[in-house]
Formats: C-alpha cells, sequence, structure tokens
C-alpha cells in the first residue's frame, strides 16, 4: 500500500472545508458514542470482562505461531484449505488462480476490511470476475467509486440526500423506491439477491478465527454475510493472522466487546460461526488417523465427524502477514490487540473532523495513525501519528485498553529521529534545547516572544500567525503570551507571602 498523491495536509484541509461531511460525521459518531456507553452501562463487571478481553487478546499473540498451526490443522481436518500469504500479491494471486480455475464469473463479498487492504477487487476485475458488494454500505461506496472511511460503517461519510442522487444516477430508482430508507434499502435487496443466486465465489472476511475448532466467526447486522458464505459454491473467508482466539469460550468475551464497543448492541444480529466446508460422515478423518479428544473437550468442541450439509463445497482461508509478523517483534505490537470495533475512531476528536478518507489508508483513525506505519512502513505515512491530540480518549473507550497514544509518541520520535521532521521544526527545536538549558537565554527568550505576541494581538488573541505556524491560526487564534511569566508570578507572590 502506498500513499495518495495527494499529501496528507491537502486531505485534511479539503475536509475541512466540507460542511456535508461535518454534519454527517456529527450525527454518525454522536449517535456511536451514546450507544456504546449504554451499552457498557448494562454490562454486569464490564471492567473485568475488559480486562479479561485484553489478557486473551495478550496471550494469544504471546503464543501466536502455535494457535496459528492448531487452527490450520483444525480447518484442513475438516476439508479446508489454508493459503499462507506473506504479502498482498500472494493472496491475491491465489484467489485469481482459484477463480480461473473454478470458472469463476461472479463474486459476492462481504464487508472485509482485508480485502480492501489487498485491493483484491482490482486484481479479479482486472481477471475479468464481475464483483460485488452486499454490505449496504459497501455496495453504497462501490457505486460511488470510493473507499470506506470507517470500519464498521464504511458510508458514514454520507447523508442520505447524497445516497439518494446516487441512487437515482447509477440504479435508475424511481421516487418511489427513493421514498424512504426502508424502500432504499428494499432495492439494494431486490438488486442483490439475484447477484446472491448466481455467483460462483463469496468472499467474506473473518472477525475471529478460533484455534481449538478450526471455526471463523463473521459479525455482521446484515443478512449479506450468511448468503455470501453458504449461496456460492465457494467460500474464500480473508484473515489477518493476528485474529485469532483460542477456544469457543474465549469468543465468547470479544462477541460482548465488540458489540457493545461497535454499535452498542449487546450482540450483532448475525453472529456467523463457520466450522469447515459442506461434507460427509468420512470428513472427521485425514490420511487415515481419527482424532483424539480429551474428555473435557469433547462435548465443547464439535463433533468433526459429524454430517454438514449446508454450505460451500470449498472453504478457502488464507491467513495474511503482510507486515504484521513485523509489528509483533516491535514496541508497537500492542495494536494487533485491536478487534476492530471502531470505537477509536468514533470518539477521536481529530476523526469528527476530518473523516476516514483524509488518513488516506484503508486503516483510520487512531488505529490507523498506529497500524499503518507499522504494517506499510512510517516512510510514506509520518504524519498519521500527528493526527492526534493525544487526549487519551481512543484508549479510554478501547474495548481491549490499547494504549494508542504511547505508541502515537513512539512513532512520532522514530519520525524525528529520521530525520524526517519538518526543516523549521526542526530548528525550533534545537533552538529551544539550546536556550532551555540556559536559564539567563531562556528568560530573556521568553521575554522577547511575550512582547511580540501582545504586539501581534488584539484584546489577547492572535488571528494570524507568521510563517510555518500560520496553520495554527487558520481554523483557531492563538493566545498572546501573558506579560510575567508562572516563575515571575511565583517568585513576586512568594515575596507577598514573605512580607505579611
Amino acid at each position: 500500500m502506498s500513499a495518495a498523491n495527494v499529501t496528507f495536509y491537502e486531505r485534511v484541509e479539503d475536509a475541512l472545508q466540507d460542511k456535508k461531511l461535518h454534519a454527517a460525521l456529527n450525527l454518525a459518531t454522536t449517535r456511536f458514542v451514546t450507544l456504546r456507553a449504554k451499552g457498557f452501562d448494562s454490562l454486569p463487571e464490564a471492567d473485568a470482562l475488559r480486562d479479561h478481553g485484553r489478557y486473551i487478546r495478550a496471550h494469544t499473540l504471546a503464543h501466536l505461531d502455535r494457535y496459528l498451526a492448531q487452527f490450520a490443522e483444525a480447518v484442513e481436518r475438516l476439508g479446508g484449505h489454508i493459503c499462507w500469504a506473506e504479502t498482498p500479491e500472494e493472496a491475491n494471486r491465489y484467489v485469481v488462480e482459484l477463480a480461473q480455475a473454478r470458472g469463476v464469473k461472479t463474486v459476492v463479498k462481504s464487508k472485509s476490511m482485508i480485502s480492501e487492504e489487498l485491493e483484491i477487487n482490482h486484481e479479479l476485475e482486472a481477471a475479468g470476475v464481475r464483483v460485488v458488494e452486499t454490505d449496504l454500505g459497501e455496495y453504497i461506496i462501490q457505486l460511488a467509486q470510493e473507499k470506506p472511511s470507517h470500519i464498521i460503517a464504511p458510508v458514514i461519510h454520507k447523508s442520505r440526500q447524497q445516497i439518494v442522487e446516487l441512487f437515482r444516477e447509477k440504479l435508475n430508482a424511481t421516487e418511489a423506491d427513493l421514498a424512504d430508507v426502508p424502500s432504499m434499502t428494499a432495492l439494494a435487496r431486490r438488486l442483490l439477491r439475484a447477484d446472491f443466486l448466481q455467483a460462483d465465489m463469496g468472499i467474506s472476511g473473518v472477525n475471529f478465527g478460533v484455534a481449538e475448532t478450526g471455526s471463523i466467526c463473521l459479525v455482521t447486522n446484515e443478512g449479506n454475510g450468511r448468503l455470501t458464505t453458504t449461496t456460492p459454491r465457494i467460500h474464500v473467508a480473508m484473515m489477518g493472522m493476528e485474529r485469532l482466539v483460542p477456544t469457543i469460550e474465549d469468543l465468547g468475551v470479544m462477541l460482548q466487546l465488540l458489540a457493545r464497543s461497535a454499535t452498542g448492541q449487546k450482540l450483532s444480529v448475525y453472529s456467523n460461526i463457520i466450522t469447515g466446508p459442506r461434507r460427509g460422515e468420512e470428513a472427521g478423518t485425514r490420511g487415515g488417523e481419527e482424532e483424539t479428544l480429551s474428555p473435557n473437550r469433547q462435548s465443547k468442541i464439535v463433533n468433526r465427524k459429524s454430517v454438514e450439509p449446508d454450505g460451500p463445497d470449498e472453504l478457502h482461508i488464507i491467513i495474511l502477514d503482510n507486515g504484521r509478523s513485523k509489528v509483533l517483534g516491535s514496541e508497537m505490537a500492542e495494536i494487533l490487540y485491536c478487534i476492530r470495533c471502531g470505537a477509536c475512531l468514533n470518539i477521536c476528536p481529530v476523526y469528527q473532523q476530518i473523516g476516514g478518507h483524509a488518513y488516506g489508508s484503508v486503516y483510520p483513525g487512531p488505529v490507523g495513525a498506529v497500524l499503518t506505519p507499522g504494517l506499510f512502513g512510517l516512510g510514506p505515512w509520518t504524519e498519521l501519528p500527528h493526527a492526534s491530540s493525544l487526549c487519551g480518549a481512543c484508549r479510554e473507550v478501547c474495548p481491549i485498553r490499547i494504549d494508542i497514544p504511547r505508541m502515537l509518541l513512539k512513532l512520532r520520535d522514530e519520525s524525528t529521529r529520521a530525520g524526517q521532521a519538518p526543516a523549521w521544526l526542526k530548528l525550533g527545536i534545537g533552538l529551544y534545547r539550546f536556550a532551555v538549558v540556559r536559564p539567563g537565554l531562556y528568560r530573556l527568550g521568553g521575554s522577547l516572544a511575550g512582547r511580540a505576541t501582545r504586539l501581534l494581538a488584539k484584546n489577547g488573541w492572535i488571528s494570524k500567525l507568521p510563517g510555518p505556524v500560520a496553520a495554527w491560526t487558520d481554523t483557531r487564534d492563538f493566545p498572546a503570551f501573558a506579560p510575567k511569566s508562572f516563575s515571575q508570578q511565583w517568585q513576586e507572590e512568594r515575596g507577598r507571602n514573605s512580607h505579611s
């Protein structure tokens, strides 16, 4: 993945001028924040559950090699196929070649951040395969030829009226079709139903893989996820290598945290647990050897010899690295705890103002500001760690308590040490460092700066700063320095007290 030709600051400037974007973001993020708070208020021992969720994620990543091997073995024993993909090229090649070998003409997709990361749609379409997004938000994004702007709500940046105009233009929708939201949804459902029935392949993401059973879990609020994964004869599931939990019990913890953090629900409408493809009696053995389960697990793990008459003929699970192993071995490893709930985006004052597209990455918001440089290198993404006020709200709402501010500061430090800071900032910090260890020079500099800002100020505020710091006053005023420093006022106060 590479940064777009337009710079981050240019994208931000465009976003800040977009009043329709601000209205849509304010409406959606305010609603999500409120629903999340209500959702956790209704959860008994919510803090203890969050702590347990953090433990599960930390434990899983600390033993990821073992759980990946266990998961892959269970999938293959059930008749599924595993593709280990180190790069996007390897993952895309596997899917395209599979589609070509099976004569696939149409692919239906459920919402998947990994598929956006891989840009698999482009690769399949280049090979002559028609790809249809079936999540309503993703369907709208595909019609608009845009990218998602949010992890769980890809069309959060659009108003209803914008979608009305899009449906009118792209779908030839009638006024009856556009009368209200249910009518618009019904139109999309009618159009998509034919695609589900004729599709040869379904592609989905994976919210969680369960190591002990080889199951994959997909969490959605629309029925398209089940149709995508069961109706076509081939199901391809794309999973980041970190998206595992050890047991079904651990999955239960994650589902409670995910739904409440994302939308405030106790559980999402559809929590789909898929364990292997369609299979018969013989599917429980591999190479003539039967699996032996310990007595305490036999009642908990699906009977792998059972007949499964439903689902696709083939299940292919792509386990993607794409920089994750590099992140796992770094100080940024904690970002891989993320369960993609989107809570940090909704609460972030920066995201609330600029939306997801300004970040230029498939992963926006606070989590993206750490994950994107981690996966794809800091060089092209050096601005993202600075897209934060460091208020700590993201850490407070994260269901796994990921310390995003710590990692943002670390990335800022790495950027500075790599010499990627602007020349004016490096000069300014150098002068400050020189002065701050020389008390007399520091006091003189403070006095001169105070006089200069008061000369520029009107009623105590500066509306236009000079040079590179003018970006501050493009959006807000800057306060003039006080006539006396805190140290001066402190000394005067001590002097008055000593004479009283």
